[in-house]
């Protein structure tokens, strides 16, 4: 999805909020300008070139920022010369204010030392088993230390659900683009060629830096290390996994040799937590669309089709036989309760129009493009409800079904609302760009021709969903800051008409970060599902 431009604002903000100005200058160059060696970047933020670079390196640090070696275009005479270039990672970006929600799915499966491990690698974006170790220790109490066993055993789990992974190279490789690899060049803006590139560029890139499958989700650890999280001198260093990686990511003429370690870097896995929210969000849908039989069966089908899921990326599930789903139904306590007919007719639901479950040779496969689709028009509808009424509601239900475009009157026919109400709904609907319109010339008659675009439309959507977070973030730093006085009051000191603000202040900011979380939710329907 096209970074729009309230989104880069908002990513701004995030950024802004979490490490400061000048990170956030750096961080804003790279959303906008796209990948710019250092050099580049000193030039357009007019910072020194120290404060670039330790900026690079927070956001490095944090996976926000992705470095990657390309070949220098220079004299034919020279050998290729190799430059450093950043690239941002938009979406890495936004999940940061995912974290709780990522969390509260690993507190839902795992333990407590399980969440403790995630939470510092959210908090400080890449972690070795040492650091991981230490920090478990310093969150317990003196004389309950944790030993790298335990450690090692719940980071075994973690890995093995793919939810923590090895970090990806600190710096590919990226080789010139074929003419069959590089992008349809279309004309147009400059800015939206500069996004398509780089769009194109960031795929490539971060395909270049991950690791293979089976190192990526090792399981082999940093055997280096003593019960007291310390170096063990005895062990020989051919021990270690994977190749040489720096404990922060740079480019060549940054100082970095003595931070080249051979270590193993972990970092929490973004990919999965999201695709969990994704199952999660196709689960609730159907069961608001059908019943709570329809959403064990897909929620069971998800569970028996999620290892073949995380090897292949596609817009539906792995064929499953309705035995298959069965056992995998009554795996679960609700599930238990359903007979092997009450699975068939759950089947049944889920594969009528719209179908939310494809059938091939007794087969089922849930197609996730159909759920996410019905979601983002039930979002999208929803929006135009409260904001126009309900007969524009109806105005838009209708063209966003119609397979061709409408003309007025068929409008104002079809949904009994006057031609004169009905040309006023449809031209505010035009003017905030939720309707397209073209004008058809026969003789001396003109007729306005109107559809939506849902393509063109979601983006828009998105925008707004973006601005109205970033307005939302942005209010509840204000009063914040203008109740700093009360926020930071000891609370044997909260009596009387203090306590009654610290409590309106609490009640406010749990509404608003609840407002957060929810629009968040629409982001991610549009933007990352």
């Amino acid at each position: 999805m096209v970074k729009t431009q309230h989104g880069i604002r908002y990513a701004v903000h995030l950024i802004t909020s979490h490490f400061g100005n000048l990170v956030a200058k750096v961080c804003e160059c790279l959303l906008r300008k796209g990948p710019l060696p250092l050099h580049t970047i000193v030039r357009y933020t007019e910072l020194s070139q120290m404060q670039v670079k330790n900026s690079l390196l927070v956001l490095i640090q944090h996976n926000c920022v992705q470095a990657y070696r390309i070949d220098e275009t220079g004299g034919s005479q020279s050998a290729p010369k190799q430059s450093t270039q950043y690239l941002a990672l938009f979406d890495n970006i936004l999940h940061r204010v995912r974290f709780s929600k990522f969390l509260a799915i690993i507190s839902q499966e795992f333990d407590k030392l399980c969440v403790d491990i995630v939470e510092g690698l959210l908090q400080h974006g890449r972690l070795t088993l040492k650091q991981i170790v230490e920090r478990a220790n310093s969150s317990h109490k003196e004389g309950n230390s944790i030993g790298v066993d335990a450690v090692q055993e719940n980071l075994h789990k973690l890995v093995m659900a793919h939810y923590v992974e090895h970090c990806p190279a600190s710096e590919p490789f990226l080789a010139s683009p074929t003419e069959e690899d590089a992008p349809a060049r279309k004309r147009g803006a400059k800015s939206a060629k500069i996004v398509i590139e780089s769009e194109a560029i960031e795929q490539r890139v971060l395909a270049a830096a991950v690791p293979m499958e089976a190192r990526r989700f090792s399981l082999v650890m940093d055997s280096e290390l003593n019960d007291d999280g310390e170096k063990d001198q005895n062990k020989s260093p051919d021990k270690h996994v994977g190749d040489k990686r720096k404990l922060v990511a740079s480019e060549p003429d940054i100082d970095s040799e003595a931070a080249e370690n051979q270590v193993v870097l972990w970092r929490a896995n973004f990919e999965e937590f999201i695709r969990r929210l994704r199952h999660k969000d196709c689960i609730e849908n159907v069961r608001a669309r059908l019943d709570d039989g329809a959403a064990i069966v897909l929620s069971a089908m998800l569970e028996a089709s999620k290892t073949e899921e995380k090897k292949v990326k596609t817009a539906s599930s792995v064929p499953l036989s309705v035995n298959s789903i069965y056992e995998e139904v009554i795996k679960s306590e609700k599930g238990r309760n359903m007979t092997f007919d009450h699975v068939r007719a759950a089947l049944v639901q889920l594969s009528s129009p719209p179908p939310f479950v494809t059938v091939a040779d007794e087969s089922y496969s849930i197609d996730f493009k159909h759920i996410i689709e019905a979601a983002q028009s039930e979002e999208v509808e929803s929006i135009v409800l409260k904001r126009y009424g309900r007969d524009a509601y109806r105005i838009f239900r209708l063209l966003s079904k119609a397979s061709r475009l409408l003309e007025t009157d068929k409008i104002s026919d079809t949904i009994f609302v006057e031609k004169k109400e009905t040309t006023k709904i449809l031209y505010k609907l035009w003017q905030d760009d939720y309707l397209l319109m073209e004008k058809l010339v026969v003789g001396t008659a003109t007729f306005l021709l109107w559809k939506v675009n849902k393509l063109v439309l979601w983006e828009h959507v998105l925008d707004e969903l973006f601005h109205a977070a970033l307005n939302l973030s942005l209010r509840v730093a204000y009063e914040l800051e203008q109740q700093k006085e009360i926020v930071n009051l000891p609370i044997d000191r909260r009596e009387g008409p203090m306590k009654d603000k610290y409590e309106k202040l609490k009640k406010m900011r749990i509404l608003m970060e609840s407002s957060q979380m929810k629009l968040d939710d629409a982001i991610m329907l549009f933007h990352d599902f």
